[in-house]
């Protein structure tokens, strides 16, 4: 297989050149000594982040989503760190084949979905795939996980029943938390979660005026996901919500991002 990826990245950096690309994105695993010279900045998607070194940066997505919506968070992480802008190209290798992905126009919305702490937004996003796909209890789960911003979320929402994470330090990014956010999502409303990982409410009720704040959603989305993508239009906030059916929507200034069910094969 050593092989293989050799021979996969080699062929990458021959696009790379053909195409004028601006970066590299691996999509594999790879020790960076095997990395090839390509001139490009080269993005190793795995399960860290680290974005200081200038020519090699580390991104955390998880890994079960489809393609077209890794692809779509890679453009956007190549967008918030400059690296690419609206109608650039990037390169991409799986472990079984090698594209050619442009930047789109809509995809500028999806600019600052980087700027806050990946592992906090990831480590939500996998516990939001794993409920899809196990639900609680035999039953499906519906949900909201609101991400950051969280002093101006609770001025924008209130509880519907008395807050189980009131005078506790819980943290998302701790093992044994994952159990717990899973049993308290089966509560109606919404988590509200700090930047770096702290749970500060469940149970919230999001105050938002859809027709105050124009949202510009697409048709049939009901109520949880315009509160949703309302609360990230009045704060700086992410969310992601989790639809009784298995959808998961990432909602980010106001707009869908992403929008993925782990339980369709795509």
């Amino acid at each position: 297989m050593e092989d293989v990826t050799k021979a996969l990245l080699q062929s990458a950096v021959g696009l790379v050149e053909a195409v004028k690309a601006k970066a590299l994105v691996v999509m594999k695993d790879v020790p960076e000594e095997m990395l090839p010279e390509v001139g490009v900045p080269i993005i190793l998607v795995g399960s860290t982040f680290d974005v200081e070194n200038e020519m090699v940066k580390r991104v955390s997505i998880p890994q079960n989503l489809d393609l077209g919506n890794v692809l779509n968070l890679i453009s956007a992480f190549l967008m918030e760190h400059n690296i690419l802008s609206e109608g650039d190209s990037f390169v991409y290798v799986t472990e079984e084949l090698i594209g050619v992905r442009a930047v789109k126009k809509s995809l500028s919305v999806m600019k600052s979905f980087f700027a806050q702490n990946q592992s906090v937004v990831q480590r939500m996003l996998e516990i939001a795939i794993e409920l899809s796909i196990e639900g609680r209890e035999g039953s499906p789960v519906g949900t909201i996980f609101v991400i950051g911003d969280s002093w101006k979320v609770l001025r924008h929402s209130h509880q519907l029943i008395p807050n189980p994470f009131k005078g506790h330090k819980i943290n998302v990014l701790e093992r044994r938390t994952r159990e717990i956010i899973k049993e308290f999502a089966q509560l109606d409303g919404a988590f509200v979660i700090r930047d770096d990982g702290r749970i500060v409410a469940a149970g919230r009720y999001l105050e938002v005026e859809p027709k105050v704040i124009d949202l510009m959603l697409p048709p049939g989305l009901g109520s949880r996901h315009i509160a949703a993508a309302g609360i990230t239009k009045i704060t700086k906030a992410t969310a992601i919500t989790l639809s009784e059916s298995g959808t998961i929507r990432i909602f980010k200034n106001g707009l869908m991002l992403l929008e993925y069910n782990p339980r369709i094969k795509y």
